[in-house]
């Protein structure tokens, strides 16, 4: 049985908060200590924000969304495991265990039936979530979602063998410091953005990378263990709540078959938020807020 655990620095650490909001911890049979930000002063339907998979992701990527909606209904950001204030151990991380987590935090902690907004890997884990519990997500958002693109990406064995090379500890070592250099963080992060990077995004990417067990996670996703084969088909197919999907472009992935799955869905909708790069919460977020806040309007 899962259990919250308060205060949340139930371990030291040197990594700052990602959001200035009530800190809190959740013990989960999936993947242990998961660390959550809350602001539940406001009323109304709760909203839980889900960020993306990468090299240095944690809640401070949802930081405009929540820093929006907390003053208009109860807002939770979660690190997801192996990610930010969340335990960091050494285990086998997938899909399953995300969707897991992210299902037991809704049960547990928010105890209601809820909005999630999720953001690109982070959609197909929230929506394996919604799938697994229904009656427990109200609606989804989905920011630049991954499972449209045409690229194929290693799965199966080819995706155990790439992650058993790059676990080999000298490679692992030079690969993840090679890419949470600064210089490489600003490259990545440069390439999401049309205009400038906000420096804060930068700076807690690279604080969030230099903590003992930070490249673990990061490794099954580099070998693309954490994707969802054909997610499109697999996933989203099942989804039975009411869906809006935001992206405009992306350096990483496409959406090519968007368009022909939203033709076969009544229950997903979208729309693109432009001019944008993938992080269109931070470079748009006013028009990103306004598209949500219309779609919920509409639900009603």
């Amino acid at each position: 049985m899962a259990s919250q655990i308060n205060p949340a620095h139930s371990t030291a650490s040197t990594l700052p908060a990602a959001l200035a909001a009530s800190r809190h911890d959740l013990q989960t049979s999936a993947a242990g200590r998961v660390h959550y930000y809350a602001d539940t002063q406001a009323s109304g339907r709760p909203l839980v924000l889900i960020h993306s998979i990468n090299a240095a992701p944690s809640a401070m990527e949802m930081k405009p969304l929540f820093e929006h909606f907390r003053a208009k209904r109860p807002v939770y950001a979660l690190d997801l495991p192996g990610f930010g204030h969340s335990e960091r151990a050494k285990r086998r991380y997938s899909p399953d265990l995300f969707a897991q987590v992210i299902g037991e935090f809704l049960s547990q902690v928010v105890q209601q039936p809820a909005d999630v907004i999720a953001f690109s890997l982070g959609c197909e884990f929230a929506a394996l979530a919604a799938c697994a519990a229904p009656e427990r997500v109200t609606s989804l958002v989905m920011l630049s979602p991954t499972g449209f693109n045409t690229r194929g990406l290693p799965t199966g064995a080819a995706a155990e063998r790439a992650h058993r090379f790059l676990s080999i500890p000298l490679l692992s070592d030079g690969l993840y410091s090679l890419l949470t250099t600064c210089t490489s963080i600003k490259y990545f992060y440069n390439q999401a953005f049309v205009g400038a990077t906000p420096p804060e995004l930068i700076e807690y990417a690279y604080a969030t990378t230099h903590q003992p067990g930070a490249k673990i996670a990061p490794l099954y996703f580099l070998s693309g263990q954490l994707f969802t084969p054909r997610a499109c088909a697999s996933i989203y197919e099942r989804v039975t709540q009411p869906v809006l999907a935001l992206y405009d472009k992306d350096p990483n992935i496409d959406f090519h078959e968007l368009p022909d799955f939203l033709s076969r869905h009544a229950n997903w909708r979208a729309e693109r938020i432009a001019p944008t790069n993938g992080m269109l919460h931070w470079e748009q977020p006013a028009a990103t807020a306004a598209a949500i806040e219309q779609f919920w309007a509409a639900l009603s």
